[in-house]
């Protein structure tokens, strides 16, 4: 079966969504299935750098992608995401629709413009859409009067949460399956034996909680000796956050931009995971990628992350509060025996409940369940 993973966002900047769609594509490929992303990308040159201050990967895409246009940052739901809104998106959509010729496409965030609108527009083969995003979603008043029409095109509805369900149900009823984000599963990983440091891994986005780390770090290091690797915004954007905070950079390596191998390699040699966001997340998908590695967590106590924390694998914190974050990073460093627990119990929970071949396996069904189905572009 030939499908068509349709993402709004940049496969330049790294995002849950963009990690999301490309480990689906990888998991779909490993069943057999001929895949292609149809996203943005924002190559290297001066424009780019006048676009996107932050770094990303700007080289050249993977062969399976099929970029259809360049990204600006639209400020959504207390992030900065990377959203191709060109209008010669469109035809290049429509190209890629008929020379492709898929058998399904998957959307995801399907009222996404310009790219995700294009497509449910002109799609003459069955969609699929999957909503990831929860909380208030202002921008849907003035996208649903125009375009919301477009949903009644989509045969299958997915959210990947109860947080993602009941937003995407109060914004534009139906149904919905509910079929968590996966987790790229290393094949060994052991909670023991690690170096004595701790990882944020996150965009640089005021909901992410950054600073509520940052004011805790001296702390946290005074007290534990440990080390903390910042993973994912920009150094100067950190350095620039410490110097307004009156934070010292010392015990602490700001790591940048990582691929998925690196930050996988991160997680599997450090004692915890440190997700100290202040909302707006949908799906702790950074948790599961910890959890995926043996790597217990220290996470806010918020909807998104309550819905896949569980006290086996991590501890819980009041969002916002320093104080707390440090006593539980703390707690956790100084029981190693309860740590290496926390490990094992969080990949077996990973492993049980947030496998790409079992995910894979239902959407491998929902696509057979529609193959065959024919429409005409609205």
């Amino acid at each position: 079966m030939k499908v068509g993973i349709v993402v709004p966002y940049s496969w330049s900047f790294w995002g849950a969504v963009v990690e999301h769609a490309e480990l689906q594509a990888e998991a779909l490929r490993r069943r057999g299935h001929d895949v292609r992303l149809l996203m943005g990308n924002d190559p290297p040159g001066s424009f780019t750098r006048i676009l996107h201050p932050r770094l990303g990967r700007h080289g050249e895409p993977p062969p399976e992608v099929i970029p259809v246009g360049r990204s600006v940052i639209v400020p959504a739901n207390g992030a900065l995401p990377n959203i191709v809104l060109s209008p010669r998106t469109v035809g290049r959509v429509r190209r890629a629709l008929v020379q492709e010729r898929f058998d399904v496409l998957h959307l995801h965030e399907p009222m996404t413009p310009s790219i995700c609108v294009a497509a449910l527009a002109l799609a003459r083969c069955p969609i699929v859409a999957t909503f990831h995003a929860s909380g208030q979603l202002r921008w849907l008043a003035l996208a649903k009067p125009v375009w919301g029409f477009l949903l009644n095109r989509i045969d299958c509805r997915i959210a990947v949460s109860e947080q993602s369900q009941q937003t995407a149900t109060r914004h534009h009823g139906g149904k919905y399956e509910l079929i968590p984000n996966g987790v790229l599963i290393p094949k060994r990983a052991e909670p023991g034996g690690r170096e004595h440091r701790i990882v944020f891994a996150g965009r640089h986005e005021p909901r992410k909680g950054l600073q509520v780390l940052l004011r805790a770090w001296p702390e946290i290091h005074r007290r534990t000796g440990a080390r903390l690797r910042v993973a994912g915004p920009e150094p100067m954007a950190v350095r620039l956050l410490l110097t307004r905070l009156r934070v010292s950079e010392e015990g602490m390596d700001i790591l940048g931009f990582l691929s998925q191998e690196e930050l996988t390699a991160e997680l599997l040699g450090a004692k915890a995971l440190v997700a100290p966001s202040l909302g707006g997340e949908s799906f702790g998908m950074v948790l599961t990628r910890a959890f995926a590695c043996a790597t217990p967590v220290v996470a806010s106590d918020i909807p998104g992350y309550r819905g896949v924390m569980e006290p086996s694998a991590g501890v819980l914190v009041s969002p916002g509060e320093p104080r707390a974050l440090a006593e539980a990073v703390e707690k956790l460093l100084a029981d190693e025996s309860r740590r290496e627990q926390l490990g094992h119990a969080a990949r077996e929970l990973a492993i049980s409940k947030y496998s790409w071949d079992d995910i894979a396996g239902r959407l491998t069904q929902i696509y057979e369940g529609l193959a065959g189905r024919v429409r005409v572009a609205a």
